[in-house]
């Protein structure tokens, strides 16, 4: 057979392949399963971090690296409301209809450009580099068309052009310029009961990394011990909590490896002492968590109640979230139980105990610092859901407290349809209750407001927005 003559090359730049660049494709492989799977970025990370360590080497792939795909990560999902505003007004198409995949490589390539300090040619040409990677040199053209319109102007000028201003609409202006929905931010601007500077605040404190916190369980650790750490500083309100400063790696600590500590905010562990410190009228042997899953509150509660000479009962719906409250308990000094039962249907007597805690399941809008991907995923509806649910759980803790205990109402949401709106529609079906003063219970935070409950903030506390609610069983 005679060999066919080749095709001339057309004339041209020749052929070049498109170079690898692990930290981005990392990157983007994060944000794909967000959006196709609805995972939660905390979740995915790891594992695709320790993948990069493996296949390319400690050299290659270094704490450096790990820490700038970490930050493309959650940085892009914190401002995906301001940079999609900002795409849409590069693109002569509806945002609908940018493929996804497309979208998320110009969404790190826009936080490259208005979020760090990249250079700007640095940006524009990683991010087309990444798109003839993962989407083809047809796409990547398009990438590069639209991110030297973005690079034209810095963030202020960006967002000069594209939020409406904040006379004429203040809410969208908010959420443009913080990213955050609509819905979010008037929810949260009633629950701080008004004012500019308090919105913007909150808003801007959403959109911040927030410090690892750890928490040294009594009787197991010492927050002496834990800082002694690398990179450990004393935590602002509990006196068990320690913060880890950029760089610090939980998992580097023995304390935590071994379970005598734990990763905790610090907003958690003060709903957990102000139950624990909460006056009682009568004996205090049986305390319950109701709602103990993944396990934080009643590991500190157990650990709290153990000095006492008291048990704790730890109550999970979900057996696979049972068993990480089993995990984060284990090797506890005093006696403890984890049992898979819903507080809706106890699984014990009326009366039974004589503090009992229900963090309740919630729509998470405390939380966004954290889990940056949940403001997206939101919807005002959802409040609907969670409304029975919590409802029947602080129903269920106020029939399983004895006459003279305490009961605590925690939920990670400020919403008021999550916090005040619940506790005050529930006590007026339970006449024989009272709210008690929480403010006391947390000595030395300030901003708590008028009680009796308390709301703690990202703004002002430094931990989630935590709210707390304690209720006295009178008869």
């Amino acid at each position: 057979m005679s060999e066919q003559p080749r095709r001339p090359r057309k004339p041209g730049k020749p052929y070049r392949r498109p170079q690898k660049d692990p930290v981005r494709i990392l990157a983007f492989e994060a944000l794909r399963a967000v959006d196709e799977r609805d995972a939660y970025a905390n979740l995915v990370l790891p594992p695709l971090l320790r993948k990069a360590r493996e296949k390319e080497g400690p050299e290659k792939f270094d704490t450096r690296d790990a820490a700038l795909a970490t930050e493309l990560v959650y940085g892009t999902l914190r401002r995906q409301g301001t940079y999609d505003a900002i795409i849409a007004d590069c693109v002569d198409r509806p945002l609908r209809e940018v493929d996804p995949p497309v979208l998320d490589v110009l969404s790190l390539g826009v936080h490259q450009l208005l979020g760090t300090r990249i250079p700007s040619h640095a940006a524009v040409s990683a991010s087309v580099e990444l798109a003839r990677v993962v989407l083809g040199d047809g796409r990547a053209k398009f990438v590069n068309a639209v991110l030297r319109k973005v690079a034209r102007d810095d963030l202020d000028g960006w967002l000069q052009r594209v939020a409406p201003p904040y006379d004429e609409d203040p809410e969208d202006h908010l959420a443009v310029v913080h990213s955050h929905p609509r819905w979010v931010v008037s929810a949260l601007w009633d629950s701080l009961g008004g004012g500019r500077a308090g919105i913007e605040d909150l808003l801007a404190a959403d959109n911040e990394r927030p410090e690892v916190t750890l928490v040294a369980r009594p009787g197991r650790a010492t927050r002496e011990e834990l800082l002694g750490e690398e990179a450990a500083l004393p935590g602002r309100w509990s006196p068990y909590a320690v913060r880890l400063s950029e760089g610090g790696e939980p998992g580097a600590v023995d304390a935590v490896r071994e379970g005598r500590a734990g990763v905790q905010d610090e907003g958690s562990q003060l709903v957990a002492l102000a139950l624990a410190n909460a006056p009682l009228d009568g004996p205090d042997r049986r305390w319950l968590d109701g709602c103990a899953g993944p396990g934080g509150k009643a590991a500190l509660l157990a650990a709290l109640a153990a000095e006492r000479g008291a048990f704790l009962l730890a109550s999970e719906k979900q057996p696979h979230r049972a068993g990480l409250v089993a995990r984060a308990l284990d090797g506890n000094p005093g006696p403890y139980q984890v049992i898979a039962a819903d507080g809706t249907r106890p699984a014990w007597r009326p009366g039974s105990f004589d503090r009992v805690l229900v963090d309740v399941p919630c729509t998470g809008l405390g939380a966004l610092r954290r889990r940056p991907e949940a403001r997206w995923r939101r919807r005002p509806e959802d409040l609907e859901g969670f409304a029975p649910l919590q409802r029947g759980l602080l129903r269920g803790a106020l029939e399983a407290v004895r006459v003279g205990g305490v009961v605590a109402y925690a939920t990670c949401s400020p919403h008021l349809a999550e916090t005040r709106a619940v506790v005050a529609d529930v006590l007026k079906q339970h006449p024989g209750t009272e709210l008690l003063d929480a403010r006391p219970l947390l000595p030395g935070v300030p901003d708590l407001g008028d009680g009796p409950d308390v709301q703690l903030w990202p703004h002002l506390h430094g931990t989630d927005a935590m709210f707390l609610a304690l209720v006295r069983r009178t008869s």
